[in-house]
């Protein structure tokens, strides 16, 4: 007998499938969310927390991400670059970065009135193990293993953490001196960083992402062609600064969430593969996801290319969700070696299942269906 979770997968991956731009090639992309942001300073901090009665155990994200180090990179690269597809392209990670973090020292200064931030190269700078990291995204970009796009500046809302710190709630002053922005209660109070109270914020987030991309410009030397909203929420309003500033895919889900600051809710808005707003930018959808740290699940494997077959049979590219998370091992490294291990099969598979598969990034999916439409 199937169970009701195994029909609500099988529904949904017709609904993401069905619409939208189609292609008899067998394109794979792989998605990765939350480069460049902090999120557990290090397993010192952690047993902290969890000392002070913070359930930061029961949470994936906090028990096992952190910036990325230079072991985490190394060994990333060393996969990915086993493997080539039938044109001799390696596994490429379209890595969606955020490119600053809180300046928690400058903030402190300022009595917590004013927030100020560091370009994440000044972050990667503190943090052991971390110094050649910005060095291993460049050589990732030669090697055509790792290819940065914009996922925002922060990975924080920053008027709602600010106002925790004004209002001198002690969770916040408490973590806050382990150079964190976790809440001590949800580690999502603060993540989504287009999130809204007031309509006024939209032009606060729209400067955000102006200046974001000009650091990632500086960054890397190259505009970022598509962008990632942190946590899927962000307002149709912020495409029209996107799209001002080269932008022109919008990666997500199947269901974009939009801040309803009337009635204190989120609007629920669905995409299909390709589809065009008013500003011509398309929408690229996951319809695939790899991530065996977040999920349990007993063959993270066999769920991943039953989805990719899924795409296949519908005609469509597979978009692989897999956030940097699963590849972090500072605090934990069984999770990365582990899952590089899993990771090494799930591409060995690929290949063998699909020899004709073919891996590119977001970008260059995005580049292929408008040229594809313009024929």
């Amino acid at each position: 007998m199937i169970d009701l979770k195994t029909v609500k997968s099988l529904i949904t991956s017709k609904i993401i499938n069905i619409p939208g731009w189609t292609t008899n090639r067998k394109i794979i992309v792989i998605e990765s969310d939350d480069w460049g942001s902090i999120r557990m300073p290090s397993i010192d901090v952690f047993n902290i927390f969890l000392k002070k009665g913070y359930k930061v155990d029961s949470c994936n994200f906090n028990r096992l991400d952190s910036l990325e180090s230079n072991n985490d990179l190394i060994a990333l690269y060393e996969v990915l670059s086993s493997f080539r597809d039938m044109y001799g392209n390696y596994p490429v990670f379209t890595a969606n970065c955020l490119v600053a973090n809180p300046d928690f020292h400058k903030i402190k200064e300022s009595f917590y009135t004013t927030y100020y931030y560091e370009n994440v190269r000044e972050t990667l700078l503190r943090y052991p193990n971390h110094d050649k990291v910005f060095e291993l995204w460049h050589e990732g970009i030669r090697q055509n293993l790792f290819f940065p796009q914009f996922h925002g500046r922060e990975h924080l809302n920053i008027q709602k953490w600010m106002k925790a710190l004004k209002d001198d709630t002690d969770d916040i002053k408490f973590t806050f001196r382990y150079n964190t922005t976790y809440s001590g209660i949800d580690d999502y109070n603060y993540m989504g960083s287009f999130e809204q109270t007031c309509a006024d914020e939209l032009l606060y987030h729209a400067e955000t992402i102006y200046d974001g991309l000009k650091i990632f410009k500086k960054l890397f030397g190259y505009s970022s062609k598509s962008f990632i909203a942190p946590c899927y929420i962000w307002s149709p309003l912020l495409e029209k600064t996107l799209a001002h500033n080269e932008v022109c895919y919008i990666q997500g889900n199947l269901i974009q969430l939009i801040p309803d600051t009337d009635h204190n809710k989120y609007n629920k808005k669905y995409h299909y593969l390709g589809q065009k707003n008013i500003y011509k930018q398309r929408y690229l959808l996951r319809n695939c996801s790899f991530e065996p740290a977040l999920y349990k699940n007993n063959n993270p494997i066999e769920y991943t290319l039953n989805s990719i077959a899924s795409a296949f049979k519908w005609k469509k590219p597979a978009i692989i969700s897999s956030h940097r998370i699963n590849y972090i091992g500072s605090i934990y490294e069984n999770n990365r070696t582990d899952n590089l291990m899993l990771l090494n099969n799930l591409l060995k598979n690929i290949l063998k299942q699909w020899p004709d598969a073919e891996f590119i990034s977001s970008d260059k999916l995005g580049d292929i269906i408008v040229a594809d439409e313009q024929r």
